[in-house]
C-alpha cells in the first residue's frame, strides 16, 4: 500500500514538545518542504514563522488551540482561535472539552467547538477529541457534534494522553462522520505500519513527530 499512495500527503508533520524552539521549527518546516507533507503542526507562538518558511510551498501550518486539555473557556479558546488564523494559520487543531462531554452536556460542548470554527475564519478547524478517555458511545457522539458545529475533521489524540491513537477508534470515527469530515489519527505513530493502518481504517491525516522514520522506511527518503 505504501507504493499505491502519496504518504506524504496524509502527514501532519509535528512539534508541540514546550521545549520546542525557533530553530527546531524552522527545522520542522524545511523538512515539511522537503517532503511535502500535508502539514507542519506547532504550537500557536510560532504561527507567523512558520507560515514565512513555508510559503508557495503548499504544505498548511497547523496551529494547535487550548493544548493538551481543552478545559479553558469558550471565549478564550475563540481568542486563541483568532490570534492563530491572524497570524497565517490554516489549520487550527483545539481540544473539546472533554469533562463537559463525559457529563452529557452536548449543548454547550457543541456551542465550545462552534465557536472555534466562526473565530477561525477560513482555517479548517480540526476537533480533538481525546479517545483515549472515552466509550465508543462517547467518541461516536463527539464526533456527531464536532460536525454540527462545523469542524472539518475530528481527531483521535493529543498524544500527550495515556495512550494515542487505535485503529479501532479511527474506524468508529469514520463511521460516525461518513466520507465527507476528515478524521486525523495521532498519539504513538512511530511507524510505516501503524500509519498505513490507520489511513486503512479511514483515517485522511495523520498527526506525528516520526515523520522522516516513516518516510524513510516506506521509501519516500529524498
Amino acid at each position: 500500500m505504501a507504493n499505491t499512495i502519496d504518504l506524504a500527503s496524509y502527514i501532519d508533520h509535528t512539534n508541540l514538545k514546550p521545549t520546542a524552539t525557533g530553530e527546531e521549527i524552522g527545522l520542522l518546516c524545511v523538512e515539511a518542504r522537503q517532503y511535502h507533507f500535508a502539514s507542519v503542526c506547532v504550537n500557536s507562538c510560532y504561527a507567523v514563522a512558520a507560515k514565512k518558511i513555508l510559503l508557495g510551498s503548499g504544505v498548511r501550518v497547523a496551529v494547535v488551540i487550548d493544548f493538551p486539555l481543552g478545559a479553558a473557556t469558550t471565549l478564550t479558546k475563540a481568542f486563541e482561535a483568532g490570534q492563530a488564523a491572524a497570524g497565517g494559520a490554516d489549520e487550527l487543531d483545539m481540544v473539546i472539552n472533554i469533562g463537559a462531554l463525559k457529563e452529557g452536556r452536548d449543548s454547550f460542548v457543541e456551542e465550545d467547538i462552534r465557536t472555534v470554527v466562526e473565530a477561525a475564519g477560513s482555517a479548517a478547524v480540526k476537533a480533538i477529541i481525546e479517545t483515549c478517555y472515552l466509550t465508543d458511545e462517547q467518541i461516536v457522539r463527539a464526533c456527531k457534534l464536532a460536525v454540527r458545529a462545523g469542524a472539518g475533521f475530528v481527531k483521535t489524540s493529543t498524544g500527550l494522553g495515556p495512550a494515542g491513537a487505535r485503529v479501532e477508534h479511527v474506524r468508529l470515527m469514520r463511521a460516525a462522520v461518513g466520507p465527507e469530515i476528515g478524521v486525523k489519527a495521532s498519539g504513538g505513530i512511530r511507524t510505516c505500519r501503524e500509519a498505513l493502518a490507520m489511513i486503512a481504517a479511514g483515517a485522511n491525516r495523520i498527526g506525528t513527530s516520526a515523520s522522516i522514520a516513516i518516510m524513510r522506511e516506506a521509501g519516500g527518503d529524498t
